[in-house]
């Protein structure tokens, strides 16, 4: 199994339509199918055929650090098919890859089924936009697609910063510089900081790790630049605690002054199965921020009043709750409503509203 082809096995993993692909030894390859694992019917790899795939991703100057690497992200390209986001590290003392599959086409925000307010978010000209979720969500995605809706749209000079870079963006009515973290600069914080001398309208942080790099981003938006990036929340209500506890307390109450004026709108995802069978759907919060919000992210106590103004906003402005979301996606017959409930936030509620739908006779 020494001589197993790598760019054979991942042309497979994308014919079948996997999302990821997992590498290590003494297990066969196993593929990430419309959310489930799917391991392929073949002999468990071998620790000599792991090491022999770690060659081929890695660059050849690289090699010599083979030894030592503990964990690693870059990505790796199929010319023409796909790209791939790969992280290497090691586990039990060998070597294991997990590759996600990043589509040669960029994606159009109408394909995701994201909602139509998103379009509008991506052609913002100055502020912070931040798209969270957990890993695997489809953020890198949405993102994409928004910085496409943009480059089709809008003159601007758009700088993205990311490990590694994802989707391949071709300049269209907007110049594009992408930089990866390793080969082209040494961090975010660093990258970020020479992207304001730059001439950048828009900077795309693919990740805000620390304190430093979102303090930065913060001013960045502050200063009439778009910023946009991700953070690993699962609402709009979870991601302004997030940003204001990167800080020490005696700097909370002037963060959230700060987040307050530059926050424009976040968008928060949950990918859920379609009711055909055929992939996954987006469930999609979008918070619009209205003078209602700024003041319930200034005030720590009002916080937890979020998501209720995020539904009222839903006609006025188009932001609307995940549960929201789900209901229209069930009314669309995109989901089933056993999943609808099951990703709900508040699955009573949701209920109530479907089976009085139902029950009236509308379906």
């Amino acid at each position: 199994m020494v001589n197993l082809d790598l760019d054979k096995l991942l042309i497979k993993a994308y014919q079948l339509g996997a999302s990821d692909v997992h590498l290590r030894a003494k297990r066969p390859p196993t593929f990430r199918i419309n959310g489930r694992l799917v391991k392929l019917d073949a002999p468990p790899l071998e620790v000599a055929t792991i090491d022999s795939f770690v060659k081929k991703i890695l660059p050849l100057e690289k090699w010599k650090e083979i030894p030592y690497i503990k964990n690693i992200d870059l990505a790796y390209s199929l010319p023409g098919i796909c790209r791939f986001r790969v992280n290497i590290f090691r586990q039990r003392g060998t070597f294991a890859i997990v590759m996600r599959a990043i589509p040669s086409e960029v994606p159009e925000i109408d394909d995701l089924n994201l909602p139509p307010v998103v379009k509008d978010i991506a052609l913002y000209r100055k502020g912070l936009v931040l798209v969270t979720g957990i890993t695997g969500s489809g953020k890198s995605t949405t993102l994409a697609a928004m910085l496409n809706e943009l480059n089709k749209k809008e003159s601007r000079v758009v700088i993205t910063i990311e490990d590694p870079i994802e989707y391949l963006h071709k300049d269209k009515k907007s110049v594009f510089y992408q930089r990866e973290i390793g080969t082209d600069a040494d961090d975010f914080l660093t990258a970020l900081r020479a992207a304001l001398r730059e001439d950048p309208d828009v900077i795309l942080v693919g990740e805000m790790r620390d304190t430093e790099t979102v303090k930065t981003a913060l001013d960045a938006a502050e200063t009439g630049h778009m910023v946009f990036s991700t953070l690993h929340t699962l609402d709009a209500k979870e991601t302004v605690n997030r940003i204001v506890s990167f800080f020490p307390l005696d700097q909370q109450q002037v963060v959230r002054f700060q987040l307050a004026s530059v926050l424009r709108a976040t968008i928060s995802q949950r990918l859920i199965p379609r009711a055909d069978g055929k992939g996954r759907v987006p469930a999609v919060e979008v918070m619009i921020v209205t003078d209602a919000i700024r003041e319930r992210i200034i005030n720590p106590e009002l916080t937890r009043e979020i998501p209720s103004f995020i539904e009222k906003g839903k006609e006025v402005y188009g932001s609307q709750t995940f549960d929201q979301s789900l209901y229209d996606l069930w009314k669309k017959g995109l989901i089933t409503k056993e999943d609808a409930l099951k990703y709900a936030s508040k699955p009573d509620d949701l209920r109530l509203k479907i089976e009085g739908i139902v029950s009236s006779g509308m379906f």
